[in-house]
C-alpha cells in the first residue's frame, strides 16, 4: 500500500516548513533512516529521514514551497508495488482552509497517472526548468509514455541543432562568451560573413555607447529598489518576534560600566592551561550564578500571573548567514566552565552550519548578546520573549578611571553591560540588584568558586 511522506513537526512551536531541497528523486530507492529532504523551519534547516523503506514514487511539493505541518509532501511505494491511477493524498487534519488552496496549487502541476503530458520524472522536470523548456510539448518515451531525462536532453539537442550555424573564429567565440554577447546577433566582416575578434569588440563598444546614451529610468531624487530579500524562515520569525517584543513589553534598560581586568586575566589563565574559554562562556556562567541567586529575573509573564522557572537555561545570540539564532545552554548553573565552553562551541558551530536541532533553540530563560567584537561599546538589545531579561555586552575598552578614594587615575580595561528587563515581570530595584551581582562577578570572577 502506498505510504505518505508528510511535513513533520520539528519543534513545539512549528506550524509551517519550507522544503529546501529533495535529497532523492522520483523513482529512487529509499531506506529507513535515510535523509530524503531538508526542511527550513522558523529556526533552522533540518534533514528529515525516511520512516519506511521502498521507492519514492511521486514528489508532490517541490523545493521552495512552504506548507503546513502534516501536509503530504510525497508518496512512496513498497518493493514491487505500483501506484494506483486514482490515488490521491489524504487531507491532513492540521491544514486550515486558508492553507488548502496552496496545497492544492502545489499538487496541480503533478497529476498522477501514466501517459499524460505532465507525467515526468524528477530529473526531467529539473532539466526542463533550468532550460526553460515546456514539458507539455514533449512526447514521453519512458514507461507508459512518461517523460524522462533523455526526452528532455533530445529536445534540447534538437533546439540547438535548429539554430542557424554561426561562423566565427575561435578567438571571437571565446571573447563573445566572456562578454555575454550572442554571436547569432552579430554580423561578420570576414569572407562568408565569418565573425572575427574586431567584430565582437565593435559590437561590445556599440552596446556600451547605447547604454551610456540611454536616459535614466528613475525619477531624480527618488530611490528605487535595487534588490529584495524574502521575509521568510528565520528572517521572518526574527522580524515578528522583535516587533512583538518591542510592542508588548514594558522595557527598561540599566547600564553599568565594569572593570574587565580580572575577567580578562581569568580567561588568559584558562587558555594557558589548555582550556579554550571565551568571554561569552564566562558571562554565561556568571549570569547563571546570578540567576540562581535572583530568581525574579528567571521568570516570564503567563496568563494573569508571573511564572518563576525551575531551570536556568541561558541563550547566546549568534549571528549566522541565515539570520539571528539563539542557541540555549540548558541547565547552565549546573555546568562547569569547561563544560559550558564545550557546549557553546557545539551550539555555535551547529547554528552557523544550519544543522542545529530545534531543541537546542528552545527553552531559554535568559539571553546574553555580545556585540563587543564589532567595536560596539554599549547598546539596548530587544528582549527575547517569553523571557523577561536580556544582557547586552559591549567592547572591552581601555580608558582612564578613578581607582581609589584619593582620586588616583589609572588606565583600566572597562566593559559596558546593559540589562534590559520587562517592568511587567520584575521591578527596577531587584533588576538593579541582579545587574549589580553580575557586575561583581565580572570584576571578581574568583567569587564564582564560592558561589558554585
Amino acid at each position: 500500500m502506498p505510504f505518505e511522506i508528510t511535513m513533520p513537526q520539528l519543534g513545539l512551536t512549528m506550524e509551517k516548513g519550507t522544503i529546501v531541497e529533495w535529497l532523492v528523486g522520483e523513482g529512487d530507492p529509499i531506506s529507513i533512516g535515510q535523509e530524503i529532504f531538508q526542511v527550513e523551519t522558523d529556526k533552522s534547516i533540518v534533514a528529515v529521514e525516511a520512516r519506511e523503506a521502498g521507492t519514492l514514487a511521486r514528489i508532490l511539493v517541490p523545493a521552495d514551497q512552504e506548507v503546513a505541518v502534516g501536509v503530504v509532501l510525497a508518496v512512496g511505494l513498497a518493493p514491487g508495488e505500483a501506484l494506483p491511477a486514482d490515488w490521491q493524498p489524504s487531507q491532513p487534519a492540521s491544514t486550515t482552509p486558508q492553507q488548502e488552496p496552496a496545497s492544492q496549487q502545489a499538487l496541480a502541476p503533478l497529476q498522477i497517472g501514466a501517459g499524460g503530458p505532465l507525467d515526468a520524472s524528477w530529473k526531467a522536470r529539473s532539466l526542463a526548468r533550468q532550460a526553460g523548456l515546456d514539458l507539455a510539448a514533449l512526447v514521453g518515451r519512458g514507461p507508459g509514455g512518461r517523460i524522462v531525462a533523455t526526452d528532455v536532453e533530445a529536445a534540447l539537442a534538437g533546439r540547438e541543432a535548429a539554430k542557424p550555424a554561426v561562423k566565427a573564429t575561435p578567438v571571437a567565440a571565446n571573447l563573445a562568451e566572456a562578454l555575454g554577447l550572442d554571436l547569432a546577433q552579430l554580423r561578420g566582416s570576414r569572407p562568408g560573413g565569418r565573425i572575427d575578434q574586431a567584430d565582437v569588440l565593435a559590437a561590445a563598444a556599440a552596446l556600451i555607447r547605447q547604454k551610456a546614451a540611454a536616459p535614466p529610468a528613475r525619477e531624480p531624487g527618488l530611490p528605487q529598489v535595487a534588490s529584495t530579500t524574502p521575509l521568510k524562515g528565520v528572517r521572518r520569525i526574527v522580524s515578528e518576534g522583535m516587533a512583538r517584543s518591542v510592542h508588548t513589553t514594558a522595557r527598561v534598560t540599566l547600564f553599568r560600566e565594569v572593570d574587565a581586568g580580572q575577567i580578562a586575566h581569568a580567561r588568559e589563565r584558562f587558555i594557558a592551561q589548555g582550556v579554550s574559554v571565551s568571554y561569552n562562556d564566562l558571562l554565561i556562567q556568571i549570569c547563571a550564578v546570578a540567576l540562581r541567586e535572583f530568581p525574579e529575573a528567571n521568570a516570564r509573564l503567563g496568563d494573569g500571573e508571573i511564572e518563576h522557572l525551575d531551570r536556568i537555561n541561558v541563550g547566546l545570540a549568534v549571528d549566522t548567514e541565515r539570520g539571528l539564532l539563539v542557541p540555549v545552554v540548558h541547565d547552565a548553573d549546573r555546568l562547569t566552565l569547561p563544560q559550558i565552553a564545550a557546549e557553546t562551541a557545539r551550539l555555535v558551530a551547529a547554528a552557523r552550519s544550519g544543522r542545529i536541532a530545534p531543541d537546542d533553540l528552545s527553552g531559554g530563560t535568559f539571553t546574553v548578546t555580545n556585540l563587543g567584537m564589532f567595536g560596539v561599546e554599549g547598546f539596548t538589545p530587544v528582549i527575547n520573549l517569553p523571557e523577561c531579561c536580556i544582557l547586552g555586552v559591549g567592547q572591552i575598552v581601555r580608558k582612564p578611571v578613578v581607582i581609589d578614594e584619593r582620586d588616583t587615575i589609572a588606565v583600566r580595561p572597562t566593559m559596558t553591560l546593559s540589562l534590559v528587563f520587562d517592568h511587567r515581570v520584575i521591578d527596577g530595584a531587584p533588576a538593579a540588584r541582579f545587574l549589580d551581582r553580575i557586575a561583581q562577578l565580572v570584576e571578581e570572577p574568583a567569587l564564582l568558586l564560592v558561589a558554585g
